[in-house]
């Protein structure tokens, strides 16, 4: 399916997307202002989300705010300030995307090391869990809430040697599928997007042999993260959908 919006659809939309400052977070973010979206970028490398936000200045976007978090030692009350920082700021929030991710180490599942298995659930399921407690409220405000996870291809189906990430994008899902029924009778749509191989430095880091020209660039996919923080979607609810469904299977997520 091919997902197109309007030049206008994101405008005086404030959208909050983790992972700014490289890959499909970067690119989402410079996608969502170019659309009309004030964006708060969220990474732990300020370097980089400064200039993702010098790049958006230059563009003549809407100004963007900026957070610096480091997900795998944020505590539940950094959300919940910075969800009170967002309110006095911007009084509400209408769109979240959970983007940042850990790949944590390739290993047979009984030689997981625990400590990499706690990193990879903090980051890809306990934050995401804690930031959109914190952020719910301020979605409620908005008239066209929108939550978008990210998952994986070994967030469907399981495979050898992926369990710390795998199981998190399985939890991923089912945290979105939850939160998905939960808010059947509101206004706001939850929805996840497996990338698909993509050009990320996760990506390479995790497939370092490959022939990275037989990707699809972040800019390449982007039509469906634009479309599930739209006005737009409004009957997709509860889905995982694949950005490229006739690719063989692969894995992409992106941390900042």
């Amino acid at each position: 399916m091919e997902y197109s919006i309007s030049k206008n659809a994101l405008h005086n939309r404030i959208i909050l997307i983790t992972g700014a400052g490289d890959g499909i977070g970067k690119e989402a973010a410079l996608q969502c202002a170019a659309h009309g979206a004030t964006v708060i970028l969220l990474g732990r490398t300020v370097a980089k989300l400064e200039a993702v936000y010098d790049e958006i200045e230059a563009q003549g976007y809407p100004q963007a705010a900026i957070i610096p978090l480091d997900l795998k030692g944020a505590t539940k009350q950094h959300y919940i300030d910075m969800a009170e920082t967002i309110e006095t700021q911007f009084g509400r929030l209408d769109g979240l995307l959970h983007n940042a991710g850990l790949l944590g180490t390739l290993s047979p599942l009984d030689q997981i090391d625990e400590s990499v298995f706690d990193d990879v659930m903090q980051v890809n399921v306990k934050a995401q869990l804690l930031m959109t407690q914190a952020l719910l409220p301020l979605i409620k405000k908005s008239q066209q809430g929108r939550i978008v996870f990210t998952s994986s291809t070994v967030g469907h189906m399981g495979r050898a040697f992926w369990g710390s990430y795998a199981i998190s994008k399985f939890a991923t899902e089912g945290m979105m599928q939850v939160l998905s029924d939960e808010l059947s009778n509101t206004q706001i749509c939850v929805n996840a997007i497996n990338p698909g191989g993509t050009r990320t430095k996760m990506r390479a880091s995790a497939f370092p042999a490959e022939d990275t020209t037989l990707l699809k660039t972040p800019a390449e996919i982007i039509p469906l993260y634009l479309y599930l923080l739209s006005p737009d979607c409004q009957d997709v609810r509860g889905q995982c959908i694949d950005a490229q469904p006739n690719r063989k299977p692969g894995i992409a997520t992106e941390s900042e």
